[in-house]
C-alpha cells in the first residue's frame, strides 16, 4: 500500500512549540492531510512518553494507533560537544519499534543531559558514541541525521558541522543508511555531492504546530509496519520508497547567505566576492544552505544519479487558499475552504499532488485549481529565504490583486 509518513515531529513539551501538539491533534490534521503515519517525537521526555503509553494503541507491528492514524515512536536529540577544537552542534532523529526500547534508549541519554527540561534535549555526546548506545539497545532503532544542512545545529552545518559523515559517526558511519534533507534543501541540491549517493534522503516536517505537519514527508510503498517502513527507507528501492514531499527549498528560513538586520541576501557567489563579510555592520554574514553546498559539491547543478528517487515540490494548501483570496492564512475563510477542498479531493496531498487537472477544475474553482497547477509545475516566484527569514513565494507571479478575490465553488 502507498504510505505517507512525517516521522520527525515535536510535542507540545518542546520549546517554542504549539500547546496544540497532542495526539489527538496531530490524527485529526493527519486524517485531512492524507498522512498515514506520524513520528509521535520526544519519546525521551518522561511526560510526553507517559502521555503516549495512555493515548496509544499498540498495533502489534512496531506501529502504534489512535483512531485511523498510526504513530511511529521518535524523538529528536541535540548533541553539543567538543571535537578538534571546535564546538559540534547537530541534530538528530532517533526511530524505535517500541516503549520498552524508547525506556532503555532514555535511561541511557538520562546519564548525558536533562531530558525532562525540553522535548529535545541537549546532551554532551558525540555521535558515534549516541549510534553506539541507541545501537546497543536494539539494533533495529535508527538514527537519521537531521535537516544536515542547517547552518547552527547539523551534520554539515557552516557553523558547527563536520566537512564529512565519517568524521562526526566514525566507526559507526555503517549504521547511518539516511539523511533528513531539512526544509532548506531539497534532493537536487544534495545529488551535487557524490559521498551522499548511498544513503536514502529523507524529508519531515520538523513540525512545532500541527497545521506544520507534512510540510515535508515520505512516501513509501509497503506494509503498514514499523520494519517494514524502515526496510523501504534503507533499500534504496525506488519500487518501495517511492520519494519526497519538499518544501521549495528557497522558502527556507537558511537557504542563501545574509544578514536580516542589515536587509544584506545574497547567493553564494555574491558572499564570495565580499568575502562573506557584510557593508552594513562589518561582520561575516551568515551562511547559508546554498553556500555550503556548493562549497562540498563534487558536482554541477543539474547533475542526477543514475538510482535518484523522485520527489515533489509543493506549498501547503492553505497558503495557496490565501493567496488566492488575498487573505490571511488564518482566516475563518482559509480554513472553511481549506475543509470543502479536502472533503471534496479525499485529502490535503491529494489535492496537490494526485488528483488530476480535470478533477481539479470540476471540483475547485478555476482560480484555486490553477494556484495549485502553478505550484506543481513550478510556476511561482520566489524571494529566498536567508538569516533566520522564511522565503516569499508569489503562487499567481504574474497578478497584481486588489484585495479580497471572490471565489466560489461550483
Amino acid at each position: 500500500m502507498k504510505i505517507v509518513a512525517d516521522l520527525h515531529i515535536h510535542s507540545r513539551y518542546s520549546r517554542a512549540t504549539s500547546n496544540d501538539m497532542n495526539i489527538g491533534s496531530l490524527a485529526r490534521v493527519a486524517k485531512l492531510k492524507g498522512i498515514q503515519v506520524v513520528g509521535t517525537g520526544d519519546f525521551t521526555h518522561p511526560e510526553w512518553r507517559a502521555e503516549l503509553r495512555g493515548e496509544l494503541d499498540d498495533a502489534g507491528n512496531g506501529l502504534f494507533r489512535h483512531e485511523d492514524t498510526y504513530f511511529m515512536l521518535s524523538a529528536e536529540v541535540s548533541l553539543i560537544y567538543r571535537e578538534r577544537e571546535r564546538t559540534r552542534r547537530i541534530h538528530i532523529v532517533l526511530l524505535a519499534p517500541g516503549f520498552d526500547e524508547v525506556e532503555q534508549i532514555s535511561n541511557v541519554l538520562s546519564h548525558y543531559g536533562k531530558l525532562k527540561s525540553d522535548g529535545r534535549p541537549t546532551l554532551s555526546l558525540p555521535g558515534d558514541k549516541l549510534v553506539r548506545y541507541v545501537r546497543e539497545v536494539s539494533p533495529r532503532c535508527v538514527i537519521i541525521p537531521a535537516h544536515i544542512w542547517t547552518p547552527w545545529f547539523s551534520l554539515f552545518g557552516a557553523n558547527s558541522g563536520f566537512d564529512k559523515i565519517e568524521e562526526c559517526f566514525k566507526d559507526q558511519t555503517e549504521h547511518i543508511f539516511a539523511l533528513e534533507t531539512g526544509l532548506s534543501s531539497d534532493p537536487r541540491m544534495n545529488w551535487r555531492l557524490s559521498t551522499l549517493d548511498r544513503y536514502t534522503l529523507v524529508s519531515n516536517s520538523d513540525a512545532h504546530s500541527p497545521d506544520k505537519l507534512g510540510r515535508e514527508a515520505n512516501v513509501l510503498e509497503c506494509e503498514l509496519s514499523y520494519d517494514s517502513i524502515i526496510d523501504a527507507i534503507k533499500s534504496h528501492d525506488s519500487k518501495k520508497f517511492l520519494g519526497t514531499i519538499e518544501f521549495y527549498p528557497e522558502e527556507g528560513k537558511y537557504h542563501y547567505d545574509g544578514h536580516r538586520n542589515c536587509g544584506i541576501l545574497w547567493t553564494p557567489e555574491e558572499t564570495l566576492k565580499h568575502n562573506k563579510i557584510c557593508p552594513v555592520c562589518g561582520k561575516p554574514v551568515t551562511i547559508g544552505v546554498m553556500h555550503r553546498v556548493v562549497e562540498l559539491s563534487d558536482r554541477p547543478d543539474g547533475y542526477k544519479p543514475p538510482d535518484a528517487h523522485p520527489y515533489w515540490h509543493t506549498i501547503p494548501l492553505q497558503e495557496i487558499i490565501a493567496e488566492a483570496r488575498s487573505v490571511g492564512v488564518d482566516t475563518e475563510t482559509v480554513k472553511r475552504e481549506y475543509l470543502t477542498t479536502v472533503t471534496r479531493l479525499g485529502s490535503e496531498f491529494n489535492a496537490l499532488l494526485w488528483a488530476d487537472e480535470d478533477e481539479l477544475l470540476s471540483n475547485l474553482e478555476p482560480r484555486l485549481a490553477q494556484g495549485i497547477l502553478n505550484v506543481r509545475h513550478g510556476l511561482v516566484d520566489i524571494t529566498p529565504g536567508y538569516d533566520g527569514v522564511f522565503g516569499k513565494i508569489k503562487i499567481y507571479p504574474d497578478e497584481q490583486t486588489h484585495g479580497p478575490q471572490q471565489l466560489s465553488f461550483i
